[in-house]
């Protein structure tokens, strides 16, 4: 006898292709924005919102039990967290130096071969 697993009804399959289609276009439309801070955050923003829908739908972790979702999940949250204190950090320490010893001078030398 074969075990029966549970079946998810097909709309909300097709409702996440429409979702991710709509920030598709979303995340294409970005393209034509002038370079900056908010447009990068719009990128950003519909990148994490269509990586969210599959992992939630296709992936199905929408269904498993929480332990499961902070156990896969988690790590890769601390991981941009981190990564976001050390761009914070960077920051700090290049205004600190360009506070401290002016604008840098360097001018590294051509290489010959």
């Amino acid at each position: 006898m074969a075990a029966e697993g549970q079946q998810h009804p097909l709309k909300i399959y097709y409702i996440m292709w429409i979702a991710l289609f709509v920030l598709s276009g979303f995340s294409y439309w970005t393209d034509f924005w002038d370079d900056g801070p908010f447009r990068t955050g719009a990128i950003l923003t519909f990148m994490m919102l269509k990586a969210g829908g599959i992992v939630l739908i296709f992936m199905h972790m929408g269904w498993e039990r929480t332990a499961l979702k902070v156990a896969i999940l988690g790590p890769p949250v601390a991981i941009m967290v981190l990564i976001w204190l050390m761009s914070y950090e960077g920051l700090y320490i290049e205004d600190t130096r360009t506070e401290y010893y002016g604008e840098s001078t360097f001018e590294p030398e051509p290489v010959h071969h």
